[in-house]
């Protein structure tokens, strides 16, 4: 057997919740690796609807030991609003089923307001930001100015902290229109959250090190999508950590060598959140009958995302960046009823034709996608399980998505629904 990791392969919202709970049941350990609380997954077991954010889709199963590891930002307050929530629907969680990095940095009031401020003053320039503070706590990561987890149980260390991280956002704010913040208020903030936090504390590299000398199935689950990388995505319109793959290994403490699988979750078509280049947008009928038939807004935020044709091209960029080994290839489903369907295959950029979205943002203004056609079909596709319940028209698409993204499909999602699934590869078998 072999680990996995999951990636969302385009500008997220592709499925992965469904996908990595069909997978979670089939894995000892699930682990979140990067992001914050800005992630948004839909889990439908047996009827019933589960909303995570920052939790790891293993903490709804029992038996599972979920992990947050150290590329994550945590909002200890927003953790333990989902905790209690989730215990409100019977979810069971204890330090023995969730463990969190000790030396995870923590996202604070402070960079909430940050976050705030900073989009109001940017005007139409805004990025689009869920305001949750995930951005500048980041920035305090890479600054050497984070509060992190383990630094509440020590007094004398969180007072170092504090000092330090005053003397970088007191002047920020001030020339933000802000006061400077109430010091004293946020330490005994601190202080009183720190009794309910710090159980699930622990050096989470060596246990999943022991995890993986014990031969047990270890799920690595992403959050947002590849495109929102913030080295690889269409920058500046990008998310504040690494999303490609890689990042499954320095943001959970284990070897890169120890991950063996890389699974991409690609939606059949494309939608993105917010501000930013999206070359096969269609803002028209055909766009709003995606976004209607695929019940397109944010799981968080709740903001309606934009639609577009599959675009082969970016994907393709994406995998060779992850190192993909298979897809996932979610909400087929939507897409029937469609007399044709279009794939982007490349763009077109002054009456140049390049087969990868450019680097730089004027160029990416000016990318036309390039379409190829292919018909649709009229039968529909929805909670087939099996090969044999597509129509042969649906399989024609796929197959040409495997062919121009140059991965295969691993598995193949046609409705909501956890078992609605064609499992080609077990992702776990290697």
């Amino acid at each position: 057997m072999t680990n996995v990791a999951v990636i969302g392969a385009q500008w997220g919202d592709e499925g992965k919740g469904k996908i990595v709970d069909w997978l979670s049941e089939r894995a000892d350990v699930v682990v979140r690796f990067q992001g914050g609380h800005n992630a948004g997954h839909t889990l439908v077991i047996d009827g019933k609807v589960y909303k995570l954010s920052l939790l790891p889709s293993g903490i709804v199963r029992s038996g599972k030991l979920s992990v947050i590891g150290s590329g994550v930002v945590l909002d200890p307050w927003a953790l333990l609003d989902e905790i209690a929530r989730l215990r409100a629907e019977g979810v069971t969680i204890t330090s023995e089923t969730l463990r969190i990095a000790e030396t995870v940095p923590l996202i604070l009031p402070v960079h909430r307001d940050l976050d705030r401020l900073r989009e109001e003053a940017a005007g139409a320039g805004k990025i689009g930001t869920t305001g949750r503070g995930i951005g500048p706590a980041y920035e305090d990561k890479v600054g050497r100015r984070a509060i992190r987890l383990a630094d509440l149980a020590d007094e004398a260390t969180l007072e170092n902290r504090l000092d330090r991280l005053l003397a970088h956002h007191d002047p920020l704010r001030k020339g933000l229109g802000e006061g400077p913040l109430d010091r004293d208020a946020l330490r005994a903030d601190l202080l009183a959250v720190a009794k309910d936090v710090l159980p699930f504390a622990a050096p989470v590299w060596r246990e999943l090190d022991e995890a993986r000398r014990a031969g047990r199935r270890i799920l690595f689950e992403g959050a947002q999508g590849a495109l929102l990388d913030i080295d690889y995505g269409t920058y500046p319109y990008v998310t504040s950590s690494n999303v490609v793959a890689g990042q499954a290994a320095s943001g959970s403490g284990m070897g890169p060598g120890h991950i063996g699988y890389v699974l991409g979750i690609v939606k059949a078509y494309t939608t993105r959140v917010g501000a930013g280049p999206f070359p096969t947008e269609l803002e028209d009928a055909t766009g709003q009958r995606l976004g209607e038939r695929g019940h397109e807004f944010g799981t968080v935020t709740g903001r309606k995302r934009r639609c577009g044709w599959f675009d082969a091209a970016l994907v393709r960029q994406t995998a060779a960046q992850s190192g993909m080994t298979g897809v996932a290839l979610t909400k087929l489903d939507v897409l029937d009823g469609f007399e044709e369907l279009k794939i982007c295959t490349g763009y077109r950029v002054d009456g140049v034709e390049i087969d990868h979205l450019p680097a730089a943002a004027a160029q990416q203004a000016k990318a036309k996608p390039i379409y190829e056609t292919i018909p649709g079909w009229s039968e529909s596709t929805e909670g087939a399980r099996r090969w044999a319940d597509l129509p042969a028209a649906a399989i024609k698409y796929v197959k040409r998505i495997e062919e121009l993204i140059g991965c295969p499909v691993a598995l193949l999602s046609t409705s909501p629904e956890r078992d609605d699934t064609i499992l080609v590869t077990d992702p776990f078998a290697g």
